[in-house]
């Protein structure tokens, strides 16, 4: 007979042996040395009745194939499905994975220089790749190429936004930028740009000829990776 697996038989954490237990084993190998079910069951703090605070975890997790990503587009409401999770645990969860893409945007707030599309990927992704929606952004690059803004244009719904080039030109001055890169995001996941994307694109990049505003690149953004207008030679 083999020997009883603690994690799939649902025993309460309490009666694990102390190296198993998540905060435990966190304090004595590290954070590095949990898994993410384990991150999450610190999280949630306890479980049910019939179910350990890492069987529900697990739960979760595969509940989203086990991507973080699609972890961090649940609702609210969504974690409340979970049988053991109430709406303070569901914020909680919320909200360390909200910490988690915040602490991503801190590390492009230095004004990074935009040497290449996976720089400017890098400057803008964590605001756009977790978003059920459309939106439109754009990144302000002083002369030095380095980014000095970052402004949301327009939110659209889950296959489009439409984008105002006044409104879009007029952040860019105020913002004192010499150049601009498009970005947004395809929440289905498709990379390729719509015929209305290639239009819009060559619509924006003529206006700023005029206006001394140069539009260096279009970014389509999914968490696939992204498409660059300015790769593929359509800018």
């Amino acid at each position: 007979m083999k020997p009883v697996n603690t994690y799939q038989y649902n025993l309460s954490i309490k009666a694990w042996a102390e190296e198993d237990r998540p905060r435990e084993k966190l304090r004595s190998k590290g954070k590095q040395s949990l898994s993410d079910a384990e991150l999450i069951a610190i999280l949630l703090g306890s479980g049910s009745r019939s179910e350990s605070a890492v069987g529900l975890a697990k739960r979760i997790l595969s509940g989203v194939d086990n991507n973080l990503s699609e972890l961090g587009k649940c609702s609210l409401a969504e974690f409340m499905k979970y049988k053991g999770i109430g709406e303070a645990k569901a914020i909680t969860i919320a909200a360390a994975l909200e910490l988690g893409r915040r602490r991503q945007l801190s590390q492009v707030r230095d004004r990074p220089q935009v040497r290449s599309s996976r720089d400017a990927f890098r400057a803008i992704a964590p605001l756009l790749v977790d978003l059920p929606h459309e939106e439109f952004w754009i990144l302000l690059l002083n002369r030095a190429n380095r980014v000095v803004g970052r402004d949301q244009i327009s939110l659209g719904g889950v296959t489009g936004t439409v984008v105002d080039a006044k409104v879009l030109f007029r952040k860019a001055i105020e913002g004192m930028a010499c150049s601009i890169i498009l970005c947004h995001n395809h929440p289905s996941g498709n990379l390729q740009p719509s015929q209305a994307d290639i239009d819009l694109t060559k619509k924006l990049a003529q206006a700023g000829v005029t206006l001394d505003v140069l539009v260096l690149d279009h970014l389509i953004i999914t968490e696939k990776g992204y498409y660059s207008f300015a790769d593929e030679g359509l800018l």
